[in-house]
C-alpha cells in the first residue's frame, strides 16, 4: 500500500501509468526516432552522451505520470500546436483530457494518447531526475510547463544537459552570428591544410580524409612492417559500386578490383598479391614480410619505444572538377598520398610547434589509470599517455584555433554552444578513429564505448569540405538545429492509417522552470517535495562513464574551469559513481548497497503520493531479482512493469537477453505478512488475469505480455516484502524472483488451487467456483470426484476436512496407495487423524513436510485455524501472518 493508502488491492490506482501504458504507440515511433533523432528531436544530438531512451517514451511517461485522478480541467491547458495556438480548436480540450485520465485500464490504455501530440501544460507539479544523465527526462518533462530538477555527478553531463534546457530561451540568430565570427577568424587558415594535388588537373582538391598507418620494425630483421590487416581502402562508389578501391603493398598505388579477397594485380606496377592478406594477425600480432617473425604489437611498441605514422592515402572532393560536369567517380575518390600531401602536413607541424600561444587550448593532463584505460585495452600499452597523443599535430592545431577563437565570443550562453560543437567533433577527429571501408565514412571513438587504438587512423577535415563526417561545419548546423528545435519543438507520432506525421511548432519552449545541479544525488536533501521522479539509473555492470567522459572533460574545462565547479580537476569523479568498476575494486555489493542508498533519498524526496517511475536495463534473472529487493528494503512497492521492445519468452527460456522496462513504484509504509502458499496463489491468479486481459485486447507480442505479466506479480509480492512465510522460514525476494518465473512459464492453476481460493471467500456461491474454473486448468467434474465442493438442495457446499465424503475420498486414496494423493489430501487426512488422536508421525516421514507445511500455512490463514500449524510441528501462530 503506498503512503497515503490509495492503492490498497482491489482499488484502482490514482495513476494512468499504473493503469495501463500504451506501448504499442511509444514503441512505434522509439523505433523509428532511435535511428533518426537528429530529424525527430533534434536536441538530443546536440553532443555525445551514452545510453539515451527515446525522448517519445519519456514524453509518454511524463504524460502518464504527472496526471491523477484528482487532476481538474483548472489544472491543465491544452493548446493545439500551431503559431495560432487556438485552445482545443476543433480537438480535446480540458474536460476531455481530464474525462481520459479515468479512462485509462489496462484494456485500453490509449484515450489519453491522444493528447500526445498536444501541447498540454499541467500546473503545481515538481518532478526530479537524480541520474539525469543526458537529460532526457528532463526535457520532456519541461514541455510539459512542470518544474524539473535535475542531478548528476559528472560535469559533462551536468553541461550537456544544461545546454540543451538553455536551448530554448537561446538566440539563434546570435548563434549563427558568432559561428560566422569564428568562421572568419580560422576556416581558411586550417583548410588550408586540407588541400591535395587534383588528379585530374593543375589545381588543388579538397581533403575529405587522410589515411594513415602504423608502421613497426621487425624484431628480427629490421624491415619496417607496416600494420595492415589487409589491403583495402574504401569500397567503390557510383558506377564502381561492385569494386574495392586497395592499396599496393609494392608501389603504394590506390587500384579498383572486383574481388579483394581473391588475387589481384596493380596498375601502376604490375605487383600481384592478395588484398585480403596484410601483415596483422588475430590476438594482435604482426608478421615481418620479408623474414616471417611474429611479435606482439603491443610488445614491439614498448621496445621500439613507439610507432611511426605514415601517411599513403587520401579521399578527396574537388569542386572545380564537379562545376566542370567530370563523374562523380572523377571529382569525387581516392587516391595514393602525394609528396605534396606529406609536405603539408610537415607544414601544420611546423606551425604547431611553433605556435606556443595555443598550446593552452588543448589538454595538458596524463590519461588517469581506469578500468577502460588500464584494463579493458590498455592504451598505455599503445603509446598513449597524454590525452594530446590521441591527436596529430595537424588536428592539435586546427582544433586549438577553433577553441582559441570561441574564446573571443562575448556572450557565455552562445560561446557554450560553440564548445559543445567542437567538443562534438572529437569523436571523429583523433588518431583513434578508423574508416569503415564498407561504408565510406569515418568511425567514431565510442564505436564500442570503449579506447580501442587503430591500426590504421583516419583523418578528417577538422574544419569540413562539401562532404565528410564529423567536421566543425556539420557539427555546429547540428549544435543549430537543436537549438531552433528547443525554441519551437515538435512531435511525431504514427496517425491511424499508419503514417508518420508530424505536428506544428509548440509554442512552450523547452527548459522553462528547469535547473540542475553537478552533485552526488546521495546529497539530495529534499523531503516531501516531488510529485514524481523519473529518470534511467545507472547500471552495475555496464559503461563507466565517468572515464570516457574524461575524453570530452578535458577540452572542455579549457573553458569553463573558472566558470563552474565540477571543471577543475584533472578527471570526472570516480569513486562516488554509483557503478561496478575493477580498477577501484566497487564490486556488485557496493553498487547495490550504494543503489539501496540512492532509493532511500528518492523514497524521502517524493511526496508521500508521489511516484517513482524509471527504466531498467538488464539480461540476467539476477538482476531481476536484486532491483526487486532493493525497492523493497528502501520500501517501494511496484506498481506496474512495461517493455520497451523486450522478448520476455527468450529471456525465461534461459537465452541471454538484454531489453529495457520502464518501473512504476510507489513509496509504502505497510507490508502485510502472508504465507507463500497464498501470496502463490496470487501470483498465479494475476498472472493469468493480466495473460487473459491482453490477449484479448491488445496487440502486443508474448515478451511484451510476459514483462507486464510479470510486473504484476512482482506487485503482488513488494506488497508483503520480507513477510512472506514458507515452511517456516521468510523468502528473500530473489527466492520470489525464481518462483515467479516458473509461475509465468507454467502457469498451472489447478483444483487445489481454486479449492483453496474459494476457501478465502467469504461466502462462496457456485458462479464463484464458475468464475475461478474459467481462469484455471481445474475442472468442476474432477472437482466432485475428490468431493471438494456438493450441491445440496440447491445450495453450494464447499467442503472442509471433516467432511464424511471428503474424507472417505482421502481414506480411499491413502489406503490405495497409488501415488496421487494431493498435498490438500494429505493435510486432510492428517487433521482427521490429529483431531481424533491417532499418530501422524509414519505418514509424516514419507511425505514431503516442506510442501505440507506450505499447504498448511496457507491453509491455516485462509481458515483462521492454528490447527493446521500444530498437527505439523510448525512453531507459528497466524498473528504472525496477520489479517489481511
Amino acid at each position: 500500500m503506498s503512503r497515503d493508502g490509495r492503492a490498497g488491492e482491489g482499488e484502482d490506482t490514482s495513476l494512468p501509468i499504473e493503469r495501463g501504458f500504451p506501448i504499442e504507440r511509444v514503441n512505434e515511433i522509439a523505433e523509428k526516432e532511435s535511428r533518426a533523432k537528429q530529424y525527430y528531436r533534434p536536441v538530443y544530438t546536440m553532443h555525445k552522451w551514452w545510453a539515451r531512451r527515446p525522448g517519445c517514451l519519456f514524453r509518454a511517461i511524463s504524460l502518464y505520470s504527472l496526471l491523477d485522478e484528482n487532476t481538474t480541467a483548472d489544472d491543465v491547458e491544452v493548446y493545439e500546436p500551431g503559431e495560432n495556438q487556438q485552445l482545443g480548436e476543433g480537438g480535446p480540450d480540458e474536460s476531455d483530457l481530464v474525462e481520459a485520465i479515468d479512462d485509462v485500464d489496462m484494456d485500453d490504455p490509449e484515450s489519453l494518447w491522444d493528447f500526445y501530440p498536444k501541447d498540454v501544460r499541467i500546473k503545481d507539479k515538481k518532478i526530479l531526475d537524480p541520474f539525469m544523465g543526458g537529460g532526457t527526462s528532463l526535457v520532456e518533462a519541461s514541455r510539459f510547463g512542470v518544474e524539473s530538477r535535475g542531478m548528476d555527478l559528472n560535469p559533462v553531463a551536468w553541461f550537456v544537459t544544461k545546454k540543451q534546457l538553455d536551448a530554448g530561451q537561446t538566440d539563434v540568430e546570435k548563434l549563427e552570428d558568432a559561428f560566422e565570427q569564428v568562421k572568419e577568424d580560422v576556416a581558411n587558415e586550417i583548410k588550408q591544410y586540407y588541400q591535395t594535388p587534383c588528379p585530374n588537373g593543375d589545381h588543388d582538391a579538397d581533403v575529405m580524409y587522410n589515411f594513415w598507418v602504423k608502421e613497426l620494425d621487425c624484431v628480427s630483421c629490421g624491415h619496417t612492417v607496416p600494420l595492415f590487416k589487409d589491403y583495402r581502402v574504401a569500397a567503390g562508389r557510383y558506377e564502381n559500386d561492385d569494386k574495392y578501391n586497395i592499396l599496393c603493398p609494392d608501389c603504394g598505388a590506390i587500384t579498383l578490383v572486383s574481388d579483394w579477397q581473391d588475387e589481384s594485380e596493380c596498375n601502376e606496377c604490375d605487383y600481384a598479391f592478395v588484398p585480403k592478406n596484410g601483415n596483422v594477425s588475430r590476438g594482435g600480432y604482426y608478421n615481418c614480410p620479408e623474414c616471417g617473425q611474429k611479435e606482439s604489437i603491443t610488445d614491439g611498441i614498448q621496445q621500439q619505444d613507439g610507432y611511426n605514422l605514415r601517411l599513403y592515402a587520401v579521399e578527396y572532393y574537388c569542386e572545380e572538377c564537379d562545376q566542370q560536369g567530370l563523374e562523380k567517380s572523377a571529382h569525387k575518390g581516392y587516391k595514393q598520398a602525394e609528396v605534396a600531401d606529406k609536405q603539408l602536413f610537415e607544414k601544420a607541424r611546423q606551425e604547431w610547434n611553433t605556435r606556443t600561444d595555443l598550446h593552452n587550448y588543448v589538454p595538458d593532463e596524463n590519461i588517469p589509470p581506469g578500468h577502460m584505460t588500464s584494463e579493458r585495452n590498455p592504451v598505455y600499452d599503445h603509446g598513449y599517455e597524454e590525452w594530446t597523443d590521441m591527436f596529430n599535430e595537424r588536428q592539435l592545431l586546427a582544433l586549438s584555433k577553433i577553441l582559441s577563437s570561441i574564446d573571443n565570443v562575448s556572450d557565455q550562453d552562445i560561446r557554450e554552444y560553440l564548445l559543445l560543437a567542437l567538443t562534438g567533433i572529437l569523436r571523429t577527429n583523433t588518431m583513434m578513429v578508423g574508416y569503415d571501408q564498407t561504408y565510406n565514412k569515418v568511425v567514431n571513438i565510442f564505436k564500442t564505448n570503449s579506447f580501442d587504438p587503430p591500426r590504421t587512423p583516419c583523418e578528417g577535415n577538422v574544419w569540413g569540405a562539401k562532404f565528410g563526417r564529423g567536421t566543425f561545419e556539420s557539427i555546429f548546423d547540428m549544435v543549430r538545429d537543436a537549438v531552433r528545435y528547443a525554441n519551437a519543438p515538435t512531435d511525431r507520432y504514427i496517425n491511424e492509417s499508419g503514417d508518420t506525421v508530424e505536428t506544428s511548432e509548440f509554442a512552450q519552449p523547452i527548459g522553462q522552470n528547469s535547473e540542475v545541479y553537478q552533485d552526488d544525488m546521495r546529497n539530495i536533501s529534499a523531503e516531501n517535495e516531488y510529485d514524481a521522479v523519473i529518470t534511467d539509473p545507472p547500471y552495475y555492470d555496464n559503461i563507466i562513464y565517468s572515464e570516457v567522459a574524461d575524453y570530452f572533460y578535458v577540452w572542455q574545462k579549457i573553458l569553463l574551469e573558472d566558470e563552474y565547479p565540477g571543471f577543475d580537476q584533472k578527471k570526472t569523479p570516480r569513486a562516488e559513481s554509483i557503478v561496478t568498476n575493477p580498477y577501484l575494486d566497487k564490486t556488485a555489493e557496493d553498487f547495490e548497497h550504494e543503489m539501496g542508498e540512492a532509493l532511500n533519498v528518492i523514497n524521502r524526496a517524493l511526496k508521500d503520493d508521489g511516484t517513482l517511475a524509471f527504466t531498467y536495463h538488464h539480461s540476467d534473472e539476477e538482476s531481476w531479482g536484486e532491483l526487486l529487493e532493493s525497492l523493497c528494503e528502501n520500501d517501494f512497492e511496484v506498481t506496474a512493469t512495461y517493455p520497451i521492445n523486450s522478448d520476455l519468452n527468450k529471456f525465461i527460456g534461459g537465452e541471454a537477453v538484454a531489453f529495457d522496462i520502464v518501473i512504476v513504484a510507489r513509496p509504502t509504509e505497510d507490508r502485510r505478512p502472508i504465507s507463500w502458499d497464498s501470496l502463490r496463489r496470487r501470483i498465479v491468479r494475476t498472472a493469468r488475469e493480466t495473460r487473459e486481459t491482453l490477449e484479448e485486447n491488445r496487440e502486443l507480442a508474448g515478451g511484451d505480455i510476459g514483462v507486464i505479466e510479470m510486473g504484476k506479480c512482482f506487485q503482488e509480492y513488494s506488497k508483503h516484502h520480507g513477510e512472506v512465510h514458507r515452511a517456516g522460514d521468510v523468502m528473500s525476494a530473489k527466492e520470489v524472483v525464481d518462483e515467479i518465473y516458473g509461475i509465468i512459464q507454467d502457469n498451472d492453476r489447478g483444483e487445489q488451487d481454486v479449492y483453496r481460493d474459494l476457501l478465502e471467500e467469504s461466502n462462496p456461491t457456485y458462479n464463484d467456483l464458475n468464475k475461478h474454473l474459467k481462469r484455471s486448468d481445474a475442472s468442476e467434474e474432477q472437482m466432485k470426484e475428490m468431493q471438494l465442493f456438493r450441491l445440496e438442495n440447491g445450495d453450494f457446499v464447499l467442503t472442509q476436512w471433516d467432511d464424511e465424503k471428503r474424507q472417505a475420498y482421502v481414506q480411499s486414496k491413502v489406503e490405495e496407495g497409488n501415488g496421487d494423493l494431493t498435498t490438500l489430501d494429505k493435510a486432510h487426512f492428517l487433521r482427521y487423524r490429529f483431531e481424533h488422536g491417532r499418530s501422524i508421525s509414519e505418514y509424516l516421514e514419507q511425505w514431503d513436510i516442506d510442501e505440507l507445511r506450505e499447504l498448511c500455512e496457507g491453509l491455516s490463514e485462509s481458515t483462521n485455524d492454528e490447527t493446521y500449524l500444530k498437527m505439523i510441528g510448525v512453531d507459528t501462530s497466524l498473528a504472525e501472518f496477520g489479517e489481511e
